[in-house]
């Protein structure tokens, strides 16, 4: 699948997540631990960064990170860098410590809107109980000191976490009867289901390279714009058109289908194989209903978001899409 662009505004959030390399264990001792959070109160200091969430596991980390100015690459560069530089150094050894690149999804923020802020902050908050290390009668959640969760209970921590944007989001008071009520809540859902997250929040959470409604995305794309440029030089927008192209030749091909605009113009507008590749490309790209709607020749743009986001709601839709890429990366 192509790269995803990094998205960088003033004001942004994200959900930020690096796995060691191979899938080795990163954070080996509290030392470890203590080292990254180190590194990453330096880089919150110099970069003005807020943290609203976080965790580290054993060979992962989970960050529900704001950045008031568009500088997430830079900051993510020094925390990843500097860090994986003292790991090796405390181990006599050299090479990669994180596997590939960072992933960083833009989390639709807004104060009126705060469902896909308070899907990721949960997500974060459960991961000890999903793994299997709390609840469920192996004790509490709040028992498991590397994370902000702590921190929520205490009212109390680094000057970079940020508590009240989260207790506003669950429309809680800021003080301790509503840190103490979101404790309870996720306690219980530690309990009781091991911290699983509803399958809806779990669709949303697998999308790809935003978390969001369509508006969101669209906000998204208008960003990207041709005097835009990654770090290796290529235009952004000329890339993700190209990277769209790409796919919908290849998914069209694995039926034998042509996948000229002349071609798609006989099928209608709304033909599921046309809103199942429309799906694959907007979850993989950065290209907006506009390039979608002439591409596939489905109509208006307005019909592009409507039939992408039917389709979406639907459990076996997603498997679709979820098999679809697969087949893609096996004829790679």
């Amino acid at each position: 699948m192509p790269r995803a662009l990094r998205h960088q505004y003033p004001g942004a959030v994200y959900h930020v997540m690096a796995r060691g390399d191979g899938g080795k264990t990163i954070f080996e001792a509290d030392d470890d631990r203590k080292a990254f959070l180190f590194r990453l109160a330096q880089v919150c200091g110099s970069h003005g960064w807020r943290v609203h969430a976080w965790v580290l596991m054993n060979n992962h980390f989970h960050l529900l990170l704001e950045t008031p100015e568009p500088n997430l690459v830079t900051g993510m560069k020094y925390l990843l860098g500097t860090f994986s530089q003292s790991w090796n150094a405390r181990r006599s050894r050299r090479g990669h410590v994180f596997q590939g690149r960072y992933k960083s999804v833009p989390v639709s923020a807004a104060v009126e809107s705060p469902y896909y802020f308070r899907i990721v902050a949960d997500y974060i908050h459960l991961n000890p109980a999903r793994a299997k290390l709390v609840g469920a009668g192996r004790g509490k959640l709040i028992g498991y000191k590397w994370s902000s969760l702590p921190c929520y209970a205490s009212g109390k921590g680094p000057e970079w976490l940020v508590l009240n944007r989260v207790l506003d989001a669950f429309e809680l008071a800021k003080d301790g009867r509503g840190r103490r009520a979101y404790l309870v809540w996720l306690e219980a859902r530690a309990e009781s289901d091991g911290g699983q997250v509803e399958e809806t929040a779990m669709a949303a959470l697998r999308r790809g390279w935003y978390l969001g409604g369509p508006t969101f995305a669209d906000k998204l794309r208008a960003l990207v714009s041709p005097e835009q440029v990654q770090g290796n030089g290529r235009d952004p927008v000329a890339t993700s058109h190209h990277e769209a192209e790409n796919l919908v030749k290849r998914a069209f091909g694995l039926w034998d289908m042509r996948s000229g605009p002349a071609s798609l113009e006989k099928l209608r507008k709304g033909d599921p194989r046309k809103v199942l590749v429309a799906a694959l490309v907007r979850k993989n790209t950065s290209v907006g209903n506009r390039w979608l709607a002439e591409r596939l020749a489905m109509g208006h743009t307005a019909s592009v978001s409507r039939h992408v986001s039917g389709f979406l709601k639907v459990r076996k839709n997603q498997k679709k899409l979820e098999e679809l890429e697969i087949m893609l990366k096996c004829n790679t």
